[in-house]
């Protein structure tokens, strides 16, 4: 490696940090984490030769405050910092701050960094390079009427977007003009809340378009080459969910073209270090640019394992001032890569974030798949942060046995504890759509989240909770009917599980134990390796946490099982008529109400902030406020948020 730096710094934290961390320290370097207390005994802090405290949970008062960051560089000796991707990542004025203190920011410099923050001038300066652009208006002049007009230029269906911002905020689909207005309104305030900037501008609506992107490096000394292209169309509110590469739509001729569009749209700012510039497909093999992301992608797992580059290596080495030694020649296209994005949300409840202990967390081996996450078991799943846990990828020799090794991956993988989107995963990776390679970015609209616990299901996991509470007792009764009448060993409760309530019992017989569901009748094999349910296998892993909770992991799905008769004694009546409990881990951010005040069923109470979402709490009765949180208080999942007394 040039001379340049020895040290570098990671100014992010989750796998990112990991990743980063690792291919640094393959090349010799001295690495820095940077944690905020609520990362303390984060894996990214153990990984690194050394670690900085940066501030308190909230990312505002940590991996967003550069001066901090800048300050731990200059006291462990960094002379380079790594910004990985979000956070600072795309701040020209951090980039520009690093470079005043004399250290080497890990990315392009802080003038391409802003030129292709701004979307709108971005779009203008692609329009100018010759980069194909979306139809639409991104100029300067933004008054209501002026963008009114515009966008009957353009025509419906249109985007409104916010020229400074990413990630779906300040986004709006409009398809005709009677909304148009409304959208604007909506638009310009989201805007200027997330990015303390409300200009926007105007793109004709490309309908359920392909979202594919090329992936650029560029030397200090001119040198651009891409390597090839990603498709990332898999998506939820304009957030990515499986990537791929290379892309079922795109051919070699295809490729050639968008890569040049690529490495034009670099050439024209400048740039330097791993870039992707993102673009829209069309049906008709027509293409047109998104936006440029100055730093590394999330998904940049994919490319590197069809390409056998680490983009990270290349980073640091362009970083200290080498040349790229390969040419657009010697980049080579092998096989095919799979990626998927496993978050800890909820699927079936609009993609609610789910916080909490990770109680189990175990992959394949990299024999199988590539696994990059920052987490371990006994994790804790904070709102502070984005609610990715893992990214997990596969290669093959071609697309379907790449898709064919993530499924199984996915289904030999424990996440055990707050709720994931694996069943929505795998679900996804097994459509008939998803495997022919037709998936676009409409393609989760109305998508089903996934499979569902049969009963089958169910009395697999009452039978190993069974055995264990039997073996726990010493072979005595585990249960409050104990031994019947017949001399033979039963237990009665009741079980919530998935989306129902179960009257269970169990009773021991010739062929094992007889789990009763209701009026459903099961003979279940609870000491095999696997419970045996009728005869055939259901493979499950298992884990207790308390006296009355079981999270079971399926091939395919998660369950939570609920021993409801062994809950302590208040905690089945912790919610009723009045009680309003946190959904999961979080901050109040907003109180509408105060203790004595008189409200209405439906009223908002409270607002909840977690995982970078806004929840609202709403009262569930008439009647007067006789608790309330506090604004600015951390709240943990099921706590009382507010008491009503019933009017």
């Amino acid at each position: 490696m040039a001379a340049g730096f020895d040290t570098l710094l990671v100014a992010n934290r989750g796998e990112i940090a990991c990743r980063v961390i690792r291919s640094a320290r393959a090349m010799g370097l001295r690495t820095v984490a940077v944690y905020s207390e609520a990362d303390a005994g984060a894996p990214h802090v153990e990984l690194a030769d050394t670690a900085v405290q940066i501030g308190p949970a909230p990312a505002a008062e940590s991996y967003l405050d550069g001066e901090k960051i800048i300050e731990a560089a200059k006291k462990t000796g960094a002379g380079a910092i790594h910004p990985g991707y979000g956070f600072l990542s795309e701040n020209a004025a951090f980039a520009q701050a690093c470079a005043d203190a004399g250290i080497t920011f890990v990315g392009p410099s802080p003038e391409a960094i802003a030129a292709m923050g701004d979307k709108a001038a971005a779009k203008r300066m692609m329009e100018a390079a010759g980069v194909p652009t979306v139809p639409g208006y991104s100029g300067e002049e933004q008054d209501d009427a002026v963008l009114i007009e515009k966008a009957r230029e353009t025509g419906f269906p249109l985007m409104v977007k916010a020229a400074a911002g990413g990630g779906g905020k300040g986004m709006r689909l409009v398809e005709d003009e009677g909304s148009l207005a409304s959208a604007i309104e909506a638009a310009r305030r989201e805007a200027a809340g997330a990015f303390g900037d409300d200009t926007l501008l105007l793109e004709r609506a490309v309908v359920a378009p392909r979202h594919v992107e090329i992936q650029v490096l560029a030397d200090r000394e001119g040198h651009t080459i891409h390597l090839g292209e990603r498709d990332c169309s898999v998506q939820r509110r304009h957030q990515k969910v499986i990537e791929e590469a290379p892309s079922p739509a795109v051919d070699a001729e295809l490729r050639e073209r968008m890569g040049a569009a690529g490495v034009a749209a670099a050439e024209a700012v400048g740039y330097e270090g791993a870039g992707t510039v993102e673009f829209l497909l069309d049906a008709e093999g027509n293409f047109y640019f998104l936006e440029m992301n100055t730093r590394l992608q999330v998904e940049h797992p994919v490319t590197e394992l069809v390409t056998g580059l680490d983009l990270v290596e290349w980073q640091l080495r362009i970083a200290s001032g080498e040349p790229l030694t390969i040419g657009q020649d010697d980049v080579e296209i092998r096989g095919h890569a799979i990626e998927a994005r496993l978050y800890a949300e909820d699927p079936e409840n609009d993609y609610l974030p789910s916080t909490g202990r990770l109680e189990l967390w175990a992959t394949p081996g990299p024999e199988l798949v590539r696994v990059d996450s920052g987490v371990r078991t006994g994790s804790e799943i904070t709102p502070f942060y984005d609610p990715m846990v893992a990214k997990l990828a596969c290669a093959g020799a071609d697309r379907d046995e790449a898709r064919a090794r993530l499924v199984r991956a996915l289904e030999l993988t424990d996440a055990l504890g707050p709720a994931t989107n694996r069943s929505l995963l795998v679900a996804v990776l097994r459509s008939p759509q998803f495997a022919g390679g037709e998936a676009t970015t409409a393609f989760l609209d109305g998508f089903e989240a996934g499979a569902r616990a049969t009963p089958e299901m169910v009395a697999a996991v009452v039978a190993w909770l069974y055995r264990r509470r039997r073996e726990l007792a010493g072979e005595r009764s585990p249960g409050l009917e104990g031994w019947s009448s017949t001399g033979s060993l039963a237990w009665s409760t009741r079980v919530a599980a998935g989306d129902g309530e179960y009257a269970v019992s169990v009773t021991e017989g010739r062929d094992g134990v007889v789990v009763r569901l209701g009026d459903k009748s099961f003979t279940v094999d609870p000491d095999a390796p696997s419970p045996v349910v009728d005869g055939v296998e259901i493979p499950v892993r298992c884990l207790a946490v308390g006296s009355a909770r079981v999270l079971a992991a399926f091939e395919g799905l998660d369950l939570e099982l609920v021993d409801l008769c062994a809950l302590p004694p208040d905690a089945a009546g912790a919610a009723g008529e009045g009680v309003l409990l946190a959904p999961m881990h979080g901050r109040v951010i907003s109180v509408d109400a105060e203790v004595g005040a008189s409200v209405s069923a439906g009223q908002r109470l409270v607002v909840l902030e977690a995982m970078k979402m806004e929840h609202e709490i709403l009262a569930d009765v008439d009647g007067v406020v006789e608790e309330i949180a506090a604004s600015g208080s951390q709240v943990g999942a099921d706590q009382v948020l507010a008491r009503i007394a019933a009017a």
